[in-house]
Protein backbone atom coordinates (compact mmCIF):
# COMPACT_ATOMS: atom_id res chain seq x y z
CA UNK A 1 0.00 0.00 0.00
CA UNK A 2 1.32 3.42 -0.94
CA UNK A 3 1.04 6.31 1.44
CA UNK A 4 0.98 9.98 0.58
CA UNK A 5 0.68 13.06 2.75
CA UNK A 6 -1.69 15.91 2.01
CA UNK A 7 -3.63 18.60 3.82
CA UNK A 8 -7.37 18.53 3.07
CA UNK A 9 -7.48 22.27 3.76
CA UNK A 10 -4.90 22.78 0.99
CA UNK A 11 -6.14 21.09 -2.19
CA UNK A 12 -2.85 21.81 -3.97
CA UNK A 13 -1.08 19.50 -1.46
CA UNK A 14 -3.28 16.53 -2.38
CA UNK A 15 -1.84 15.72 -5.82
CA UNK A 16 0.31 12.79 -4.71
CA UNK A 17 -2.47 11.32 -2.58
CA UNK A 18 -5.00 11.56 -5.42
CA UNK A 19 -2.76 10.26 -8.20
CA UNK A 20 -4.31 7.10 -9.62
CA UNK A 21 -7.18 7.08 -7.12
CA UNK A 22 -10.73 6.36 -8.28
CA UNK A 23 -12.42 6.56 -4.87
CA UNK A 24 -12.01 8.71 -1.78
CA UNK A 25 -13.07 8.41 1.87
CA UNK A 26 -13.56 11.80 3.47
CA UNK A 27 -14.11 13.25 6.92
CA UNK A 28 -16.40 16.29 7.28
CA UNK A 29 -15.56 19.80 8.33
CA UNK A 30 -12.56 20.88 6.27
CA UNK A 31 -12.31 24.54 5.33
CA UNK A 32 -11.73 23.98 1.63
CA UNK A 33 -13.62 20.76 1.14
CA UNK A 34 -15.01 22.03 -2.19
CA UNK A 35 -11.47 22.66 -3.44
CA UNK A 36 -10.28 19.23 -2.34
CA UNK A 37 -13.25 17.55 -4.03
CA UNK A 38 -12.60 19.54 -7.22
CA UNK A 39 -8.96 18.41 -7.14
CA UNK A 40 -10.11 14.83 -6.64
CA UNK A 41 -12.46 15.03 -9.61
CA UNK A 42 -9.73 16.51 -11.78
CA UNK A 43 -7.37 13.70 -10.73
CA UNK A 44 -9.87 11.06 -11.88
CA UNK A 45 -11.64 10.18 -8.65
CA UNK A 46 -15.19 9.04 -9.41
CA UNK A 47 -16.60 8.13 -6.00
CA UNK A 48 -16.54 9.68 -2.55
CA UNK A 49 -17.90 8.29 0.69
CA UNK A 50 -18.07 10.76 3.55
CA UNK A 51 -18.29 9.98 7.24
CA UNK A 52 -21.06 12.12 8.67
CA UNK A 53 -23.06 12.04 11.88
CA UNK A 54 -26.55 10.91 12.73
CA UNK A 55 -27.41 14.47 13.81
CA UNK A 56 -27.16 15.65 10.17
CA UNK A 57 -30.63 14.22 9.67
CA UNK A 58 -32.03 16.80 12.09
CA UNK A 59 -31.35 19.73 9.76
CA UNK A 60 -30.57 21.78 12.89
CA UNK A 61 -27.96 24.33 11.84
CA UNK A 62 -28.18 26.11 15.21
CA UNK A 63 -26.18 23.21 16.68
CA UNK A 64 -22.51 23.62 15.69
CA UNK A 65 -21.80 19.89 15.39
CA UNK A 66 -24.89 19.22 13.28
CA UNK A 67 -24.17 22.33 11.19
CA UNK A 68 -20.71 21.28 10.05
CA UNK A 69 -22.05 17.81 9.17
CA UNK A 70 -24.97 19.32 7.22
CA UNK A 71 -22.74 21.82 5.40
CA UNK A 72 -20.16 19.15 4.59
CA UNK A 73 -22.85 16.88 3.19
CA UNK A 74 -24.15 19.72 1.01
CA UNK A 75 -20.65 20.32 -0.37
CA UNK A 76 -20.22 16.64 -1.22
CA UNK A 77 -23.65 16.42 -2.87
CA UNK A 78 -22.74 19.36 -5.14
CA UNK A 79 -19.23 18.17 -6.08
CA UNK A 80 -20.11 16.23 -9.23
CA UNK A 81 -18.79 12.88 -7.96
CA UNK A 82 -20.78 9.77 -7.12
CA UNK A 83 -21.36 10.23 -3.39
CA UNK A 84 -22.45 8.16 -0.41
CA UNK A 85 -23.02 9.48 3.11
CA UNK A 86 -22.24 7.25 6.07
CA UNK A 87 -23.99 8.75 9.10
CA UNK A 88 -22.74 7.20 12.29
CA UNK A 89 -23.84 7.19 15.89
CA UNK A 90 -21.19 7.22 18.65
CA UNK A 91 -17.94 5.28 18.25
CA UNK A 92 -17.60 2.41 20.73
CA UNK A 93 -13.85 3.03 20.62
CA UNK A 94 -14.47 6.27 22.55
CA UNK A 95 -14.72 3.99 25.57
CA UNK A 96 -10.90 3.96 25.44
CA UNK A 97 -11.14 7.38 27.13
CA UNK A 98 -11.75 5.38 30.30
CA UNK A 99 -8.36 3.61 30.22
CA UNK A 100 -6.65 5.95 32.74
CA UNK A 101 -9.58 5.54 35.14
CA UNK A 102 -9.51 1.75 34.75
CA UNK A 103 -5.77 1.74 35.43
CA UNK A 104 -6.41 3.64 38.65
CA UNK A 105 -9.28 1.53 39.96
CA UNK A 106 -12.80 0.23 39.38
CA UNK A 107 -14.67 3.54 39.32
CA UNK A 108 -15.68 4.95 35.93
CA UNK A 109 -16.92 8.54 35.78
CA UNK A 110 -18.39 9.93 32.56
CA UNK A 111 -20.71 12.77 31.46
CA UNK A 112 -24.27 12.53 30.13
CA UNK A 113 -25.17 9.58 32.35
CA UNK A 114 -28.78 9.56 31.20
CA UNK A 115 -28.07 9.64 27.47
CA UNK A 116 -28.35 6.32 25.64
CA UNK A 117 -26.46 6.01 22.33
CA UNK A 118 -26.35 3.03 19.96
CA UNK A 119 -22.55 2.90 19.92
CA UNK A 120 -20.87 1.25 16.93
CA UNK A 121 -17.46 -0.29 16.30
CA UNK A 122 -15.45 1.82 13.82
CA UNK A 123 -14.58 -1.38 11.94
CA UNK A 124 -18.29 -1.74 11.10
CA UNK A 125 -18.39 1.85 9.86
CA UNK A 126 -15.30 1.13 7.75
CA UNK A 127 -16.98 -1.94 6.23
CA UNK A 128 -19.92 0.18 5.06
CA UNK A 129 -17.62 2.87 3.62
CA UNK A 130 -15.47 0.24 1.87
CA UNK A 131 -18.53 -1.31 0.24
CA UNK A 132 -19.69 2.12 -0.94
CA UNK A 133 -16.28 2.87 -2.44
CA UNK A 134 -15.62 -0.48 -4.11
CA UNK A 135 -18.99 -1.65 -5.40
CA UNK A 136 -21.86 -0.27 -7.46
CA UNK A 137 -25.32 0.73 -6.31
CA UNK A 138 -24.47 3.16 -3.51
CA UNK A 139 -24.50 6.44 -5.43
CA UNK A 140 -26.73 9.06 -3.82
CA UNK A 141 -27.44 6.87 -0.80
CA UNK A 142 -27.37 7.88 2.86
CA UNK A 143 -26.57 5.03 5.26
CA UNK A 144 -27.18 5.50 8.96
CA UNK A 145 -25.11 3.03 10.93
CA UNK A 146 -25.42 2.20 14.60
CA UNK A 147 -24.82 -0.47 17.16
CA UNK A 148 -27.51 -3.01 18.02
CA UNK A 149 -29.00 -1.15 21.00
CA UNK A 150 -28.82 2.20 22.78
CA UNK A 151 -26.47 2.10 25.78
CA UNK A 152 -26.06 4.57 28.61
CA UNK A 153 -22.51 5.02 29.96
CA UNK A 154 -23.45 2.84 32.94
CA UNK A 155 -24.50 0.06 30.54
CA UNK A 156 -21.17 0.28 28.76
CA UNK A 157 -19.33 0.15 32.09
CA UNK A 158 -21.34 -2.91 33.17
CA UNK A 159 -20.63 -4.76 29.92
CA UNK A 160 -16.96 -3.81 30.06
CA UNK A 161 -16.75 -5.05 33.65
CA UNK A 162 -18.24 -8.39 32.63
CA UNK A 163 -15.71 -8.75 29.83
CA UNK A 164 -12.78 -7.75 32.03
CA UNK A 165 -13.95 -9.78 35.02
CA UNK A 166 -14.00 -6.66 37.18
CA UNK A 167 -16.68 -5.18 39.40
CA UNK A 168 -16.74 -1.76 37.80
CA UNK A 169 -18.81 1.01 39.34
CA UNK A 170 -20.21 3.93 37.38
CA UNK A 171 -20.72 7.50 38.53
CA UNK A 172 -22.24 10.24 36.40
CA UNK A 173 -20.02 13.27 36.01
CA UNK A 174 -21.66 16.58 37.01
CA UNK A 175 -22.49 18.79 34.02
CA UNK A 176 -20.29 21.70 35.18
CA UNK A 177 -17.28 19.42 35.57
CA UNK A 178 -17.87 17.78 32.19
CA UNK A 179 -18.25 21.18 30.55
CA UNK A 180 -14.96 22.39 32.06
CA UNK A 181 -13.11 19.32 30.74
CA UNK A 182 -14.61 19.63 27.27
CA UNK A 183 -13.85 23.36 27.21
CA UNK A 184 -10.17 22.56 27.63
CA UNK A 185 -10.25 20.34 24.54
CA UNK A 186 -12.64 21.97 22.04
CA UNK A 187 -14.12 25.32 20.97
CA UNK A 188 -17.00 26.69 23.03
CA UNK A 189 -19.54 26.31 20.21
CA UNK A 190 -18.93 22.53 20.16
CA UNK A 191 -19.16 22.31 23.95
CA UNK A 192 -22.51 24.11 23.68
CA UNK A 193 -23.61 21.72 20.92
CA UNK A 194 -22.89 18.64 23.01
CA UNK A 195 -24.58 20.19 26.02
CA UNK A 196 -27.77 21.05 24.16
CA UNK A 197 -28.01 17.77 22.23
CA UNK A 198 -28.03 15.58 25.33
Amino acid sequence: MQQAVGDLNKPESMAAALAGATAMFLYPGYQDMAGTLAAARQAGVRRVAMLSGSSAASGDTSNAVSRYMIESEATVRACGLEWTMVRSFGFMSNTLQWVPQLAAGDLVRAPFAGVAVAMIDPYDIAAVAAAALTSDGHEGRVYTVSGPEPLRPADRARILGEVLGRDLRFEGQPDDEARAEMSAAMPAEYVDAFSTST
